[in-house]
């Protein structure tokens, strides 16, 4: 099989790389790709977001399947345009993707499902929203972009101040573009955050190991959001007990209410989930693989991907017996300076040797190939990552390796991992 994988980050590396170890590939391309992803796949020069262009490419190279990775290209109907043209491919089609396109349809289809999610309201007039703010006067509170925004549409006050002015930044001064035309305000959950990925052909649902991310740029979960400062892999808060209430109260009634709107979903469902006093609560849905997420999911499965890929693309999950390895993983996340933020560009990585260094597996999210030397080109550069016989032994190995590979101005977080092994 030859496959073209859309996208061009840590995660799509990660798809990369597992799809690689399927003895029925004999290729596979990816398009944009990166620096790092250039020596597992041929890359090609056309955007993630470039639906036409990705239909002539995959027509071009033959492809016999396409794996559509980010959100923006799901959302915008890429996989709908190369059904259309004849390929089989694994993604939701537009009307599934709007699961994570758009937090007011997520939220409405929750709340008509009844499916366990934080209250809310929805509004479209920025003095509405900070109206009702200043009236309701409860920090932190939770404020939410409609649209798509990189990971990165909500922000969570603790001060009227705050809201006030983040309230601006989203609905007047456009920060995440249209994105922000609606926002989204919604009660403050408390209790662990767990993210669990699910595959599911629209007929069945079967949930991947759980993960646990770290968001904030800096230790201690202080400082701005980010996409994601690293993972690890299960998360110890996860447990038999949770998992089957989440299978009967989410997971299977997700599918099934889509299913009820004509919006069959078929791909990865990303739930974004907060154990709250009151039981599990979905705090988000994403319509593909999180990243960092993936990076500590997919070292743990057995099963050939593309098996599941094509079964998926068939609707014949249920037929499917999906196996993963006890082990546990931990994946650190080298960022740029300066990360959210503004950050320099074109700056040498040394300590990796054809991007990779032993005993660990190194996935490339911001990285480049310039004048034959491998530079950094984007906020998140590299998601080193480790199996271990436990956690403690997968974030040593992390660790040890993230002390080995330097660039100017290399920031990482030294706490990934501690609440998780503070709970085992």
């Amino acid at each position: 099989m030859k496959v073209l994988v859309v996208g061009g980050g840590g995660r799509e590396h990660a798809l990369i790389r597992k799809i690689k170890e399927s003895p029925r590939v004999t290729e596979i391309a990816c398009c944009p790709g990166n620096g790092g992803i250039s020596y597992d796949a041929r890359c090609y020069p056309v955007a993630a977001t470039d639906i036409d262009g990705v239909v002539a490419l995959a027509k071009e190279i033959k492809a016999d399947f396409v794996v559509v990775a980010p959100d923006d290209p799901l959302v915008a109907g890429m996989v709908d345009a190369l059904n259309d043209a004849g390929f089989a491919t694994f993604g939701p089609k537009a009307n599934a993707a709007i699961i994570e396109g758009s937090k007011v349809f997520s939220k409405n289809l929750m709340l008509k499902y009844g499916i366990p999610t934080a209250e809310y309201k929805v509004f479209d007039d920025a003095n509405e929203v900070i109206s009702y703010i200043k009236e309701k006067n409860e920090y932190p509170t939770v404020i939410k972009a409609d649209g798509l925004a990189l990971g990165k549409g909500v922000i969570i006050p603790e001060s009227f101040e705050e809201a006030q002015a983040g309230v601006r930044e989203i609905m007047q001064d456009k920060i995440f573009g249209e994105s922000g035309n609606h926002v989204v305000v919604e009660e403050f959950l408390t209790g662990p955050e767990v993210s669990v990925l699910a595959f599911t052909d629209g007929k069945c649902v079967k949930p991947m190991v759980s993960s646990m991310d770290h968001k904030r740029a800096l230790d201690n979960d202080k400082g701005l959001n980010t996409g994601g400062m690293g993972t690890v892999s299960p998360n110890p808060h996860y447990t038999e007990e949770i998992a089957a209430e989440c299978m009967e109260k989410i997971f299977i009634p997700t599918v099934n209410a889509m299913n009820a709107e004509g919006r069959t979903f078929k791909g990865c469902l990303y739930f974004g989930l907060m154990l709250t006093p009151k039981g599990p609560k979905v705090i988000e849905y994403n319509c593909r693989f999180g990243d960092p997420e993936t990076q500590v999911v997919l070292p743990r499965l057995k099963t050939d991907i593309m098996d599941i890929f094509e079964a998926i693309n068939n609707e014949t999950l249920s037929n499917l017996d999906i196996e993963w390895s006890d082990d546990a993983c931990a994946c650190v996340i080298l960022a740029s300076g300066g990360y959210p933020k503004s950050y320099k560009k074109g700056l040498e990585i040394t300590g990796l040797n054809n991007g990779q260094l032993e005993g660990v597996t190194v996935y490339h999210a911001g990285t480049a190939i310039k004048d034959g030397k491998l530079v950094t080109s984007g906020g998140r550069v590299l998601g080193v990552t480790a199996l271990g016989k436990d956690l403690k032994s997968a974030l040593e190995k992390s660790y040890a390796a993230v002390e080995k590979i330097n660039f100017d101005g290399k920031h990482f977080r030294k706490d990934i991992g501690k609440k998780a092994l503070a709970r085992r």
